[in-house]
């Protein structure tokens, strides 16, 4: 084959690759999508001298909009209890309300904050430019359980935080809640499985009912 001809058919093998659509678009391959087999829960037992819980952004009007977040108030409230039973750290996120909510705007009166245990911060992201950091950092954390509304946002968003801060994070995950099922699996997928290796080998999935105290 001559040179010219050589060169033809290098173009044309590039014009038809170019105009092949490419296997990789997730777009065109949505319904090939495989659902991953469920992350394994796990048995965990904790420090409460060393450990806190995260309440975020579990108020009345978001909560009570989401079927999958009254039907985790139960379990809410257990996590709260067992927190307070053992004189833990617990610290709430608040939201809405136009930016002025309180404490009576969370999801059930009893699991309100204390004073000095809450913060204004919405966002996915509770330790930026809140109070998150310094009280953990006094009171000598290193191990965050995470309770959200919703899954795939304060809790997944904080919980990639919590880990980049190099602290452990346990997930139960009957007390994180999301508009939907997909949301939810999404979130704790990228959390145990597909994630950032640093954050993958920091986050232990669990249930309320799976939760130890030293």
């Amino acid at each position: 084959m001559t040179p010219t001809r050589i060169a033809a058919a290098a173009g044309a093998l590039l014009i038809a690759s170019l105009a092949t659509p490419s296997i990789a678009d997730v777009v065109s391959d949505w319904s090939t999508a495989a659902i991953p087999a469920p992350p394994a829960l796990k048995e965990v037992t904790v420090d409460p001298a060393t450990t806190a819980v995260l309440f975020l952004d579990i108020m009345k009007a978001g909560c009570n909009a989401r079927p999958r977040c009254v039907a985790a108030i139960p379990n809410i409230k257990r996590m709260h209890d067992m927190a307070r039973a053992h004189n833990m750290v617990v610290w709430y996120s608040l939201v809405g309300a136009g930016g002025k909510a309180t404490p009576d705007d969370v999801v059930d009166p009893g699991i309100k904050p204390r004073a000095g245990e809450w913060y204004r911060q919405g966002g996915a992201d509770k330790f930026q430019g809140s109070t998150l950091q310094p009280i953990l950092r006094q009171a000598g954390v290193k191990t965050v359980i995470i309770c959200g509304n919703s899954f795939q946002g304060a809790a997944m968003g904080t919980a990639i935080e919590a880990a980049q801060r190099n602290y452990k994070v346990i997930l139960p995950v009957d007390c994180s809640a999301g508009e939907n099922e997909y949301n939810e699996q999404y979130a704790l997928v990228h959390l145990t499985e597909t994630g950032p290796v640093n954050v993958r080998n920091s986050v232990t999935p669990t249930r309320t009912t799976m939760i130890r105290f030293q």
